[in-house]
């Protein structure tokens, strides 16, 4: 047939409808889809979580040191108790339920179900034949073949806990001390009028060993050498630390406001600084180290050697957080070097840094990202020099649980060295001092969590995915070897409810090559057919990663789903826990937020899910979660159209000091005003609404006052929800209705039923 312009115009028409009938039409929430929703969401919130059993095991370990007991809290608020013999293989029921009750209502003098008997403390003795239990702050044995009891003391005292995973450690500081003792309990140090002085224990003469001291800038610090040689002391130029204020507007039993004031360092704010100087009791004389003065944090905690030993190490974070240091002094002489130093043009995690100082082989376990990923290094703490590289690759090492310096060996937790994996899923590993012999303790895929038993022989690993319910496991810490299955989680009730599981998702960061993880929350009567306006929770905060790994039977995410949006949490560049190149994109950057990152990835959700519909993108945060919110729309609103932020760091200069300092660096400079949700207020586009609490101690109001002054004097419309008596949070249930409410109206463009329509209808039939 030969094309004509009136044929070829019908045919393109034929071929766009076609198209039109195949793509998904916008879905539009009804009110009573609404009321539904809204009325399920309540029941959900809190029904779901209650409604997964045997998700986790909480040892309680018996006095032989190895055999244990636990409780599974099932349907109904039951219970059963489990009495596990790992050497003996066995698992089993801890005893006759009813039989206990029976002897429960007889101390009790009142009926106890033998399905809710509520024991919190009890031992199990020979075996498991015995049972000692507390009723009443009485103790009890029971024995298990006949069900007598008598009273009983508890052998040995309460002190058969599991042995807890180790968290990062940090730099340690002293309290300042006045009065300082000597090892030999024969001396004491004091300040006297600002000066130190000697005087026996027991003794009335005062020696002065110093006379600089005032009380502008007195000593204020003491700590005496193990040998009793040396005394070091710190002097101390005190400064004030600033105050902010806090309005309590509703104060119940006055008719007035409240004001409360307290300290809170700001970025910049001067800080009290210690300069060191030894004195040596026997001959009185006095030292001024060749060290800088500590003008940042407090006096540190002392290393020394060995008890005999002339020489300390201590260690120095500069402000500013490039420069780490262990620093070594001769208490003689007074001369220092540098043990560690390391320095970085961007910024030095501090509240990560990890050191184990091992007294005996004068070395030091030292945790550091010199080569571009955190990794464990052995350090010689006579030369200085590192002695071995324990651990390497492209992957993180999350902390330290023991160093075991008999043994030497290290037990870590890692993420990121099985490549076929999301990078962030812990792992538990032992290395030996010299890199080799690396064993996998936990080699399942999920990301696990692990207790040990109080003598290490054991442990208990319970590992799951965000959409895989969790396993738990006994295992034998010589070789990682399954005893036992211990509990698989119990999701029937759950999936009763029709709760969905998050989809994980990760798609290429900025430069096409990093992947980049997330999760998405559907709709739990997701139509294929339909679209749904996206919104991110967004935390961007570089003290962590934040998308959850381990597995959740129910969120605020999924209940917004649920109200007719796909929801999504993602880790962008300039969070932590991958490489330090990943991380370095915060560093004097915070307005970043990873956002490049965070749009490709929705744009490849988007190009998976058809159904994501980008047109219509909010975004919701607390906290520094509330600056990211709210800065999408000031920075990025080409692709973000509505935001809730709450209790928001609008300006890095008003919030806490060492959160802000480590990452926008020292000093403060233009580049802090230039990232200031309030300097860029007049930038807004979309709709935006502002929630604070009124007696937040954590981000100060002020930062969201000056916001949304800021906001008015450039004449822009927003939303303002301030919570009378409420602290640093998302508003609480009221602000996440309120929040709900504002992405319905904003997104879905829909009226909002209220309250008293949803709660009259059931949530049957859905």
């Amino acid at each position: 047939m030969f094309l004509t312009k009136r044929n070829a115009f019908l045919l393109a028409f034929l071929v766009n409808q076609a198209v039109a009938q195949t793509k998904p039409a916008p879905f539009v929430p009804s009110r009573e889809y609404l009321k539904i929703a809204f009325r399920r969401a309540e029941m959900l919130d809190s029904t779901a979580r209650k409604s997964v059993y045997k998700t986790t095991v909480s040892a309680n370990w018996n006095p032989d040191g190895y055999s244990f007991w636990y409780v599974n809290r099932l349907a109904g608020d039951k219970q059963e108790y489990i009495y596990v013999d790992p050497g003996r293989g066995i698992k089993r029921e801890a005893f006759d339920a009813g039989k206990i009750a029976k002897v429960l209502s007889e101390l009790e003098g009142k009926r106890v179900l033998q399905d809710r008997l509520n024991i919190d403390e009890m031992y199990f003795l020979e075996g498991g034949s015995n049972l000692q239990l507390k009723n009443k702050g009485k103790w009890y044995l029971i024995d298990l073949t006949d069900y007598s009891f008598v009273e009983a003391k508890l052998p040995g005292g309460e002190r058969y806990k599991d042995s807890r995973p180790l968290q990062y450690s940090r730099p340690r500081w002293e309290d300042p001390k006045r009065d300082s003792v000597s090892a030999d309990q024969k001396w004491v140090a004091l300040v006297k009028d600002g000066n130190v002085f000697l005087k026996e224990k027991n003794g009335t003469e005062v020696k002065q060993l110093s006379t600089d001291g005032t009380a502008a800038i007195p000593y204020d610090a003491l700590s005496w050498a193990p040998d009793g040689k040396t005394i070091v002391a710190w002097k101390v130029d005190e400064r004030k630390e600033k105050e902010v204020h806090l309005l309590l507007s509703s104060v119940s039993g006055t008719t007035r406001a409240q004001l409360k004031s307290r300290p809170y360092a700001q970025p910049g704010d001067e800080f009290t600084s210690y300069e060191m100087n030894l004195f040596s009791p026997e001959t009185r004389s006095h030292i001024k180290p060749s060290v800088e003065k500590i003008d940042f944090f407090g006096a540190p905690e002392l290393h020394w050697r060995n008890a005999s030993s002339r020489y300390f190490t201590y260690e120095k974070v500069d402000r500013g957080h490039q420069r780490f240091r262990v620093i070594e002094v001769d208490a003689l002489t007074g001369k220092s070097r540098n043990i560690i130093d390391e320095q970085t043009p961007t910024f030095i995690y501090e509240q990560r840094i990890y050191t184990h100082y091992l007294p005996k082989t004068a070395e030091i376990v030292w945790i550091s990202e010199k080569d571009g990923w955190r990794h464990i290094y052995l350090i010689d703490e006579r030369t200085g020099k590192q002695k071995q590289q324990i651990t390497r690759g492209n992957w993180v090492v999350r902390g330290i649980d023991s160093v075991d310096a008999k043994k030497r060996e290290i037990w870590f937790r890692a993420s990121g060295m099985n490549p076929d994996e999301d990078p962030y899923l812990i792992h538990y590993y032992r290395i030996g001092f010299d890199g080799k012999n690396l064993i996998n303790l936990t080699p399942e895929k999920g990301t696990h969590l692990v207790r040990y038993s109080p003598d290490r022989k054991y442990f208990i690993d319970t590992y799951s995915l965000i959409n895989v319910a969790p396993v738990t496991e006994l295992k034998r810490t010589s070789d990682g070897r399954v005893i036992m299955r211990l509990e698989t989680a119990d999701l029937r009730d759950l999936e009763k409810l029709g709760v969905k599981a998050p989809v994980p998702f990760s798609a290429k960061g900025r430069d096409s090559k990093t992947e980049i993880y997330g999760i998405a929350c559907f709709p739990t009567s997701f139509d294929p057919d339909k679209t749904y306006p996206v919104i991110e929770n967004i935390y961007a905060g570089p003290q962590d990663s934040y998308v959850r790994k381990d597995y959740s039977a129910y969120s605020e995410m999924q209940s917004l789903a649920d109200a007719g949006f796909i929801v999504v949490q993602i880790d962008g560049m300039g969070t932590a826990n991958r490489s330090k190149a990943f991380h370095d994109v915060c560093w004097k950057n915070l307005a970043d937020a990873g956002f490049p990152d965070r749009i490709l990835w929705m744009k490849a959700l988007a190009a998976k899910y058809p159904q994501a519909d980008i047109s219509r993108v909010g975004a919701y945060g607390t906290s520094a979660g509330g600056q990211n919110a709210a800065g999408a729309l000031l920075f990025q609103s080409d692709f973000y159209k509505a935001a809730v932020a709450s209790c928001g760091c609008h300006d890095n200069r008003i919030d806490k000091q060492w959160w802000n300092e480590q990452w926008m660096g020292y000093p403060v400079g233009p580049h802090y005003d230039q990232q200031s949700n309030i300097s860029n207020a007049q930038k807004l586009r979309g709709d935006l609404m502002l929630i604070v609490g009124e007696v937040d101690e954590n981000v100060p109001p002020e930062s969201t006052y000056r916001f949304a002054d800021a906001l008015i004097k450039a004449n822009k419309d927003f939303d303002f929800l301030m919570i009378p008596g409420m602290g640093h949070s998302d508003g609480g249930t009221y602000g996440r209705r309120r929040k709900r409410d504002f992405f319905l109206k904003h997104l879905h463009h829909v009226d909002i039923p209220n309250r008293d329509e949803s709660k009259e209808l059931s949530v049957s039939g859905r």
